[in-house]
Order: C-alpha cells, then sequence, then structure tokens
C-alpha cells in the first residue's frame, strides 16, 4: 500500500488534545492529522487513551483543552449527532442493537429524521450490494451472526455518507473469511475518499490495511509511522515503550489435580444466545485452558452456567473441586475461589454509579471477609485496603478507590 503524501487533503486534525478523569490523564497534548481516503491506525496499549480520544472526535466526551479541525475549519462536536452531521460515523467495539428488532428496524432507529420503511429498504439493498455486505433488512438481529450484525452496524453508518468512519476493534470477533471481506470493503471506501480511523491490537490486521498509524502510551503521542515499513516487533516496542526480549520455551507442563470439570453439560441458551450441547471439559491445576469459537456459539451460556449466574439441571454435570456445584449460586461458587471476569466490563463486571470499594465489596465481601462477624456491617478499612491492593497489583490508574467505575479509562476498570 502506498503511503499518501503529506500534502494530501487533511479531514481531521487535532491539535493539543487533553482530556483527564479523576486522577487519570487519558489524553496528553495530542496532535494528530487524518487525510481524505486514508486508513489510519491508531495502537496503544489497554488505557493508553484510544477510546477516549476517539469518543472526543464522536462528541460523546468533551475535550478539557485542545482544537478540533474538520476540513480546515475549527470545530467543536457537543453530541454524536451533531459530529454526524458534519460526516463523523462511529463503529463501536460492542455492538449497539436491538436483538428482538429486525435489521431494518435497527438502522432506522439510529437514523437523524424519519424514512419511510419501504425506501430506507431500498437503500440497504443498494448499499448492501455497493459494498459486499449482504443482509436481510427484514430478519431479526438475534438471529444474525456476529458478522452480520457488523455488517448492520457499518450498513447503517454508510447510509449517513460518512467522511471519517471510526472502528473500534472490528475484527475481534470476526472469522478470518469475514475480517477478509471486511478489509475489501474498507479499502474500497478509502478509494472512494473516506477516511478511516481505525483502532486495533492485531498488529499484522493493522501493517497489511493501514497506510499511517498513530502510537498513544500512557495518553501521549509516543510515535507516527508508517506501519508497511515496520514489523509487528517493532510496532509493539512503540506502544509498550521498550525492547521486546524473546520469549524462552516453555518448560514441560506437568497438569496437576483436576480443578474444574464440565460432564455432558446442556444448557439452555442465556438471555439471548446460543444453547450448549453435551458440553466436556476438564481444567487441571496450573492449566490455562481455552474456549475457541466464533462469538455467539454458546460461549456467553458455558460461562453463565460456570459462574453461577444460571443453575443447571443436574448439579452433577459441574464439579469444583470434587464438589457438584451445578446447583450453588455465584455467591457460594466466589466463596470457594470460583471468579468470573464477564465479557461486559460496565453493567455486568462493575456498577458505574459506585465506586470501586464498593464494586470491590459487591462481589469479595465473603472472600475477603469484608463484613463484620455475625452483622451486615461493612469493614471499611477493610475494603478501602482491598481496593487499593488491586490498583496497585493491576497498576489501575485512578486518583484513588472512592472514585466511581464510570470515571476509570475503558482500559484502566477492564484491569479493575
Amino acid at each position: 500500500m502506498t503511503p499518501l503524501s503529506d500534502d494530501a487533503h487533511i479531514r481531521l486534525e487535532l491539535a493539543g488534545i487533553s482530556k483527564a478523569f479523576p486522577g487519570c490523564q487519558a489524553n496528553d497534548n495530542i496532535n494528530l492529522k487524518v487525510r481524505a481516503g486514508e486508513i489510519h491506525a491508531l495502537l496503544g496499549e489497554n488505557g493508553a487513551g484510544k477510546s477516549t480520544l476517539m469518543k472526543i472526535i464522536y462528541g460523546l466526551l468533551h475535550a478539557d483543552k485542545g482544537v478540533i479541525r474538520w476540513e480546515g475549519d475549527q470545530i467543536t462536536s457537543p453530541n454524536p449527532t451533531a459530529a454526524r452531521k458534519l460526516g463523523i460515523a462511529m463503529i463501536f467495539q460492542h455492538f449497539s442493537l436491538f436483538e428482538s428488532l429486525s435489521v431494518a428496524e435497527n438502522i432506522a432507529l439510529a437514523m437523524d429524521g424519519s424514512r419511510p420503511m419501504a425506501g430506507l429498504t431500498k437503500d440497504i439493498h443498494a448499499i448492501s450490494k455497493n459494498y459486499g455486505l449482504p443482509l436481510e433488512p427484514a430478519r431479526s438481529v438475534f438471529n444474525l451472526s456476529v458478522g452480520e450484525r457488523q455488517r448492520v452496524e457499518i450498513v447503517r453508518c454508510l447510509l449517513q455518507k460518512p467522511r471519517l468512519l471510526i472502528m473500534d476493534e472490528p475484527t475481534s470477533v470476526l472469522t478470518p473469511q469475514e475480517i477478509a471481506a471486511l478489509f475489501e470493503t474498507l479499502r474500497q471506501l478509502a478509494k472512494e475518499g473516506v477516511s478511516i480511523l481505525y483502532i486495533s491490537h492485531k498488529l499484522e490486521e493493522v501493517r497489511a490495511l493501514c497506510s499511517t498509524a498513530t502510537i498513544l502510551r500512557a495518553g501521549k503521542v509516543s510515535g507516527v509511522c508508517d506501519p508497511t515499513k515496520e514489523s509487528t516487533l517493532t510496532l509493539a516496542e512503540m506502544m509498550i515503550g521498550r525492547a521486546l526480549k524473546p520469549t524462552k520455551s516453555a518448560a514441560k507442563f506437568m497438569p496437576g489435580a483436576v480443578i474444574l470439570q464440565v460432564q455432558n453439560l446442556s444448557h439452555a441458551a442465556h438471555a439471548i444466545g446460543a444453547p450448549i450441547k453435551s458440553t466436556s471439559l476438564t481444567v487441571r491445576a496450573g492449566e490455562i485452558v481455552g474456549i475457541a469459537g466464533v462469538a455467539g456459539n454458546g460461549q456467553n451460556t458455558l460461562m453463565a452456567a460456570l459462574s453461577g449466574e444460571t443453575l443447571v439441571e443436574n448439579a452433577e454435570n459441574i464439579k469444583y473441586l470434587q464438589q457438584a456445584i451445578g446447583h450453588w449460586p455465584a455467591r457460594k461458587r466466589r466463596a470457594m475461589g470460583l471468579c468470573y471476569v464477564p465479557e461486559e466490563r460496565m453493567g455486568h463486571g462493575a456498577v458505574p454509579e459506585m465506586t470501586l470499594i464498593e464494586n470491590t465489596v459487591l462481589s469479595g465481601y465473603l472472600r475477603q471477609s469484608l463484613l463484620k462477624l455475625f452483622s451486615l456491617f461493612l469493614r471499611l478499612s477493610r475494603a478501602r485496603k482491598s481496593a487499593k491492593k488491586v490498583m496497585d497489583d493491576f497498576h489501575v490508574v485512578a486518583q484513588d478507590s472512592r472514585v466511581k467505575a464510570k470515571s476509570l479509562s475503558g482500559g484502566n476498570l477492564q484491569k479493575f
């Protein structure tokens, strides 16, 4: 891919953008230029400030300092509606679709202003055909694969005729075939002059797709490069700020005793999703066992059954430390040391309006003895220490443990 020349038309320019949350400087004096027809990668570790910056561009957050220029003119985007009117569209990592509604109904809800459904359906077909994004407008979203759901999000954006498309980890749940099809669509859009701002941790994809990469580290721009002229190693080193040492071959692993055993587990779908049928697996001490598969094929159902969020019909189907736990509630499983980090960090993994201390208490009050003996009174000092230990051990950047969970950046909340 040939990089765009320096004098190519600059569509979006950020100058000195800064944004702070309590105890965390998410963005610090960031400068960024995105040219017309450019696929521009934004790289960085979790908590580097990528998502915060994208939300500022899209109008979901407002910068504390700095200037945004669009087509050379200084602008403010007070909300996403104003950003869309300028030609800025964003596809989030987690899809914002109503499962029980059809494809066309979901798209209609996101359109600014009312449009006749017959005309909208015709437009969906036209966009789908033109960009190789096959969709059936009448299908319900809960019947779609994850790849098809992403197509709904993309078509919804393309119907608004964007000039800048922001994509946050768009390939994290796609198959290799779906990724290849997506890249063809993005290259076609770029040829038509659409600018694409692309967030990803998959460095080989960035090298294959993008002509420019801006790297963020600890909220600051640490470098700008042509990723086609870099290796995945040099890109990774720019992201973390140090040289990476070659990995050593692991010593031969000798698994220990069986910790968790699932035998012939069949379970109905958790919420709207796929059921699991005759599933078996064994996890031994010291083992890391992967659950592979495209999203939407029963992973959530399995995790709900293992964590105790849903109870299974036969308690013997799930054994933990040789005890049948299929009927145990989540609280009892946590007390025994079976813990669960859910996919959805906001709302499922943490209560956004509660402080970090309060969130620690919600899931740790038994194992960490955060309640006074024979009472419901909280051992506040112990709860504070417990929350602080999590922050220290996992390098969570926040003012202190008294801030609300929603005030943390996405990467820091995920670590917490």
